[in-house]
């Protein structure tokens, strides 16, 4: 099955609520409520991830930073989970029979032997012009 993702970054304060009073509580009401709002859109949640993240200082320094994120995710719809390209379907060929099969297996044990070419006789040129050997002759 194939998903699609979402990452968000994890609530830092945390969300007034009745009845709740310490940091604690309202930091969990916070990501409770980040975590149901988009559970009813259909995201699962998956995981939560402490990430390095390089940002600016001054003029020419840089920092590293860590970023608490949130992974949920949900499965694809069915014409999205579709592959980009479609592979040619390829037929089988039919079985072979045990006959067929055998006559495979002693052609490859015994390979019939290859002969080399045979060699082609080849006939001098005929020529107007006598030859060297015609010339000296005479």
């Amino acid at each position: 099955m194939l998903y699609e993702y979402k990452v968000i970054p994890a609530p830092t304060r945390g969300l007034k609520a009745k009845g709740v009073k310490t940091f604690e509580d309202r930091f969990a009401n916070a990501l409770e409520t980040e975590m149901n709002t988009l559970a009813a859109k259909g995201w699962e949640y998956v995981r939560a991830d402490t990430l390095p993240c390089e940002q600016r200082e001054g003029l020419m320094g840089k920092t590293t930073v860590y970023q608490n994120m949130l992974v949920f995710r949900r499965a694809k719809a069915a014409k999205e989970a579709a592959p980009a390209f479609s592979a040619p379907k390829v037929s089988a060929a039919p079985p072979k029979t045990g006959e067929e099969r055998l006559a495979e297996k002693q052609a490859l044990a015994h390979p019939k032997p290859v002969s080399p070419p045979k060699p082609q006789k080849v006939e001098p040129a005929v020529t107007d012009k006598p030859s060297d050997k015609d010339v000296a002759a005479e």
